[in-house]
């Protein structure tokens, strides 16, 4: 048994399909195929149920790949602690943002993060919170950059900035007719939300807190800008971080922001990673750049 293998493993329990794990690997599919029959002899025991359009896990399997993963993670946190001790401002950095956050920080930090770690080469990805923090504890990134508080257990965290909610509604609405609101005049309003599993349909619930809402039952927007459109359309109102009321991505016609009166209820935008994780000194300089940039 040896580390090849077990990222074989891995690969093949991730995508569930040889030619896909082998062409992630690197290796033609019968090599891998057969290394993975290689280990399955080894250890005594089957890994894989074996389908003719897929494969799935057995149960010793499952637990299995769990120990391989962190294996697999431990050395890759040996060759990165080797290429950080040379310069840790070098190389790739896996990093995660949920949907609300990555369209439209990122255009306010990449030419930032380009000039001040010009040798620091970003990977970027976008889940929503719960599969991003999973793949932050598997060792699939490096970093994480989420809404506050979160599931966060044997993470470190830091707070990077606080931003504010506004309110999106019909360029015609009564309510555009004030500078600023208050939760409560959004009493009765229908107010349209993401669907389950975004972490800013609950803090948007939470803002609007003891006030009457009257939510659109027949729809769930899957994006920020689905929910954009919809409320330019005229079907309701929606509550908006204040980066995605900003800039000409937010420009839609027939639309309308206001903001709250202080004190404006607001989200913390923050970061994640691993005790263990060996890429400190970049995540520092990356979480310096996004915190001065969001404020």
């Amino acid at each position: 048994m040896n580390l090849r293998d077990l990222q074989y493993l891995v690969a093949l329990a991730e995508t569930g399909h040889f030619g896909e794990a082998a062409e992630r690997c690197h290796v033609s599919q019968p090599t891998l195929s057969a290394q993975i029959k290689k280990l399955e002899d080894y250890l005594g025991v089957q890994l894989f149920e074996r389908q003719p359009k897929k494969v799935s896990l057995t149960e010793v399997g499952r637990l299995i790949v769990e120990r391989a993963r962190h294996v697999t993670q431990e050395a890759a946190d040996i060759r990165e602690l080797a290429r950080a001790s040379r310069d840790p401002l070098t190389g790739r950095l896996r990093v995660g943002l949920i949907p609300t956050i990555a369209p439209y920080l990122l255009p306010r930090v990449t030419v930032k993060l380009r000039r001040q770690l010009p040798d620091l080469l970003l990977m970027l990805y976008e889940y929503q919170t719960g599969p991003l923090l999973q793949k932050l504890r598997d060792g699939e990134l490096d970093l994480a950059i989420l809404a506050l508080p979160a599931d966060t257990s044997g993470l470190e965290t830091r707070s990077l900035f606080a931003e504010s909610f506004v309110v999106a509604m019909p360029r015609n609405h009564a309510l555009a007719a004030r500078k600023r609101l208050k939760p409560a005049d959004l009493a009765g309003e229908k107010i349209l939300l993401l669907e389950e599993g975004h972490c800013l349909r609950d803090q948007a619930l939470e803002v609007c807190g003891t006030v009457a809402l009257s939510e659109e039952q027949d729809f769930r927007a899957t994006s920020l800008e689905t929910l954009r459109q919809m409320v330019a359309a005229g079907h309701g109102v929606t509550l908006l971080p204040r980066l995605a009321a900003e800039g000409p991505i937010a420009s839609a016609r027939g639309l309308e922001y206001r903001p709250f009166s202080p004190p404006s209820p607001s989200r913390m935008v923050g970061a994640a990673w691993r005790r263990s994780s060996t890429r400190g000194t970049a995540i520092t300089a990356v979480c310096d750049v996004i915190a001065s940039a969001g404020r």
